[in-house]
């Protein structure tokens, strides 16, 4: 604290940003790309149905399906179709009875071949043969699971990162003394302080919403960030928390009982919605289907609720009894359900969604031009020296890979999707294991080349990639913009033209990179005005 307590906290600002600026940045680039993981994954997956029924057809069509090739099931599980999603997504547990041991030398299946899964047109009731594809849930796993690594390092890794974020949010504001000047104020060509007064205004146009993220982002794990309270608590059972503080209904353990006839799906479901004031239904479960004892848990639908905690209603699937309903949360549960429900923003309708969208796209940037900034700090320094040191060496590859880079790894993604084979055994790893390879690519390069001409080369690359998209999807698919904006489905539509704008933005860098001059600094001006002033007076 030598220095004074706002230049004691622009000291830690830096240094906490810099420390974990590009793990954050793949945080938060995945992160603000799931807020569209429904529409990412309906165009990476160009089979499934434009066209969508109603629930209480697609309910009766997911029941007449499961009955049909899931009939001794112990459980159904179904997620009926709704605007984002037109298809119906549906899993199964099968007795263990029904389960075959593994042939010798054959791969055991996941689940020891207990479970059963499938996607269903809600249309015709018929198995949808879309392709095989992670679609838009990949961003969302990623931002928080790092996919390589393994899960619980991964989260904690994650939450060590948003620690350090929040960390940097708080000593920036302090640091920041005319933070709301700073908002209006953008001097372009200035070096150094043009890449200040960019940091400051994308870090300033959604504080509330960095904030937010950041502090909700932790909130989703706490439970797993500090345990201690639970150790002490329930020492012997520390399920019993859970069931407690955050379990729904119990699950049902009765084993099925004789054979009869359940009610209509669409009379359980009116009576939840009737239960409800008329919420809709977002999907159901069935224990013990086709027995006597046959019971659904019907689960509302997000609607414009902000709590993640969704309510279920039980029914007897038989009588139409209502047996249960879910729980009131306490205090504290309700509230991390809410924080939750933030940072997720399932509740928001298209205006809030591309709101937040837009604000992740800001904090892309914020942090891209925080790490940016300290290597345009720190090269005058090296300068004098004649060499670079390997510190900014480090930094520059690392910022090219990661600003840069990271672009190309999520253009590839795309392009994957439409040009791996479609029965490519593994397919959905593929696109994943070309994602990591092009970055892989682009952070080698990087290293081999940090200059200022390589992310002229990357910005490009990027630009060219994302242009590709949509018209490689007009060349492989049947859902292109010229078929789509005719159609009026504009979440196909939407996203080809994301892509192009996306593009456009980064081939408007690469120009911008291209032809950038740095400054002159004030003793380089004071240098060349002495040597100019020298010649005027020989003359």
């Amino acid at each position: 604290m030598k220095n004074g307590f706002r230049q004691s906290m622009a000291w830690l600002h830096t240094w906490t940003g810099l420390l974990v600026g590009w793990l954050l940045l793949l945080i938060f680039m995945a992160g603000t790309a799931s807020y569209y993981r429904e529409e990412i994954s309906r165009w990476m997956r160009p089979e499934l149905p434009s066209s969508m029924v109603s629930t209480d057809v697609a309910a009766q069509r997911a029941v007449h399906y499961l009955q049909e090739h899931a009939g001794q099931a112990e459980t159904w599980f179904v997620t009926l179709p709704d605007p984002r999603n037109p298809a119906m997504r549906m899993f199964w547990r099968n007795p263990e009875s029904m389960v075959k041991p593994p042939v010798e030398g054959e791969r055991r299946r996941r689940g020891g071949g207990r479970f059963g899964d499938a996607t269903v047109d809600p249309n015709t009731g018929d198995t949808l043969q879309a392709r095989e594809t992670r679609g838009g849930d990949f961003f969302y796993r990623l931002h928080f699971d790092l996919h390589y690594i393994p899960v619980l390092w991964a989260r904690y890794l994650v939450g060590f990162c948003a620690m350090f974020m929040l960390v940097a949010i708080i000593t920036g504001v302090i640091t920041h003394k005319k933070i709301f000047k700073d908002f209006f104020t953008f001097r372009k060509d200035k070096g150094l302080r043009s890449w200040l007064d960019f940091h400051n205004v994308s870090a300033v146009m959604a504080l509330p919403y960095h904030a937010m993220i950041t502090y909700t982002g932790i909130v989703t794990l706490m439970v797993m960030y500090l345990p201690w309270g639970i150790k002490a608590a329930y020492p012997q059972d520390e399920a019993a928390f859970f069931s407690e503080a955050f379990g729904g209904m119990p699950e049902v353990t009765a084993p099925a009982e004789g054979r009869a006839a359940p009610l209509p799906i669409q009379q359980l479901l009116d009576s939840a919605r009737a239960h409800w004031k008329g919420v809709d239904v977002s999907g159901f479960s069935v224990a013990n289907p086709g027995a006597a004892n046959a019971v659904i848990d019907i689960r509302q639908r997000d609607g414009k609720r902000l709590s993640i905690d969704t309510p279920a209603l039980r029914y007897d699937m038989v009588s139409g009894t209502l047996l249960q309903e879910s729980p009131a949360s306490g205090a504290a549960t309700a509230t991390r359900g809410v924080m939750y429900g933030l940072h997720l923003a399932r509740f928001a309708d298209w205006g809030l969604r591309a709101l937040f969208f837009l604000s992740g796209l800001t904090g892309c940037l914020m942090v891209a031009s925080g790490v940016v900034l300290w290597a345009v700090k720190e090269r005058p320094k090296h300068a004098k020296s004649g060499k670079t040191g390997f510190g900014l060496r480090l930094v520059d590859a690392l910022n090219i890979g990661a600003v840069a880079g990271l672009p190309i790894a999520f253009a590839a993604y795309f392009l994957g999707n439409r040009l791996l084979p479609l029965q490519l055994a593994g397919r959905a790893d593929a696109e994943v294991t070309v994602f990591f390879y092009a970055w892989g690519a682009a952070l080698l390069a990087a290293f081999i080349w940090p200059k200022r001409v390589m992310w002229t080369w990357q910005l490009y690359l990027g630009a060219l990639l994302f242009a590709l998209i949509p018209l490689v999807n007009a060349l492989t698919t049947h859902a292109h913009l010229g078929v789509t904006i005719a159609a009026g489905d504009w979440v196909l539509a939407g996203f080809d033209l994301v892509m192009l704008a996306f593009g456009a933005m980064l081939a408007m860098c690469g120009w911008r990179m291209q032809r950038w001059t740095p400054p002159l600094s004030a003793a380089e001006k004071k240098k060349r005005a002495a040597a100019v002033a020298a010649v005027e007076a020989s003359a």
